[in-house]
């Protein structure tokens, strides 16, 4: 069997982050020996601890390092409400133009939900919107906040989610918008997703608005197959659905551009139960899977998949948040012995 290496940036994060990085290193190592496939892991952090180490809170050396080896596995990192640091995460997918945010949400076998079967796919623009930042403080008592949406920016999300539904065998995309009030912004984003549906005619295409959707996706999810959407709508549309099948413990996240790709779980820091090993892998883990599709390691990328499935259809080794007892290090464990 030949070896293959990939150089892959590591970012722990802070709060559980470390905790759930560690668990997701230690499964696709074990999976690795067992196709061929080692990591060379460039480990950085960003963030407050970042900052206190190195005076920065995405230090120089970490963006250094996406830029040589293109692919990153980010544990989730703290990001104060309100004043403090921009977003780390915006910072480096706006650093890096991932523009294109990709979040399957799919059930896990063996989970009790009250929507069973849930399968869809979110394309999030991940550049602009009001995510772009562009605030302004008109007076002491007036904030305003710039919506930016581009043709640029719409027209590739919207190329990426129907080149996936081309090559996956989706039928269905939804674009999400709120252009019966916000005319021109929204009203931009929907002209630029109909002119890419058209050169997509084997693919149905059709529009909701978005507080429609959410109401549509807490009474019949399971008529979405693909939701295409702006930054901020994205953003809420991914944490409710992740609510669908089980939690946002569950889900993963791939930012995408031309050149680099970050991969990371939906769901925050929880500081809260950070060093109690409590916290759930499987977002970061499922990350993960996709980080190694997206480097062609595909039969790992399977391998990993199927044993975390076989750890959730047994169910005796989950943690707390999805109604088990294990702790982080023994779910790992569980799936590593799945492998």
């Amino acid at each position: 069997m030949s070896t293959r290496t990939h150089q892959i940036t590591l970012i722990a994060g802070d709060g559980i982050g470390p905790e759930v990085s560690a668990a997701t290193v230690s499964i696709l190592e074990a999976a690795g020996k067992q196709t061929g496939c080692t990591f060379d892991w460039h480990r950085y952090n960003a963030g407050a601890d970042a900052f206190e180490k190195t005076g920065e809170y995405i230090p120089k050396a970490l963006y250094d390092s996406i830029e040589h080896t293109r692919v990153a596995l980010k544990g989730p990192v703290t990001t104060p409400i309100g004043g403090g640091f921009s977003s780390i995460n915006v910072t480096l997918r706006k650093k890096f133009d991932l523009y294109s945010n990709f979040r399957p949400v799919k059930s896990l076998p063996g989970l009790k939900t009250k929507f069973p079967d849930i399968d869809m796919v979110i394309f999030r623009e991940n550049t602009e919107d009001l995510y772009s930042g562009v605030e302004v403080m008109i007076n002491p008592d007036l904030a305003q906040s710039f919506k930016i949406i581009t043709t640029k920016g719409s027209t590739r999300i919207a190329k990426s989610a129907f080149d996936y539904a081309k090559k996956h065998n989706r039928k269905k995309v939804h674009a999400i918008h709120k252009a019966n009030i916000m005319k021109l912004s929204d009203g931009l984003f929907l002209r630029c997703c109909k002119a890419v549906a058209e050169q997509f005619p084997g693919i149905t295409y059709a529009e909701h608005i978005v507080d429609n959707t959410c109401m549509q996706l807490v009474m019949n999810p399971w008529q979405y197959d693909i939701i295409l959407t702006e930054n901020l709508y994205g953003d809420i549309l991914s944490d409710l659905c992740s609510g669908l099948i089980g939690g946002l413990g569950l889900v993963p996240g791939a930012n995408l551009g031309t050149e680099c790709a970050i991969f990371e779980a939906v769901h925050g820091s929880a500081p809260d139960i950070a060093g109690q090993d409590k916290a759930n892998p499987t977002a970061l883990l499922q990350s993960a899977v996709l980080m190694l599709h997206h480097i062609d390691e595909t039969d790992t990328a399977n391998n990993v998949q199927t044993a975390l499935e076989k750890v959730y259809a047994t169910g005796t080794t989950l943690t707390r948040d999805v109604g088990g007892t294990a702790g982080t290090k023994a779910f790992a464990e569980a799936v590593i012995a799945a492998l």
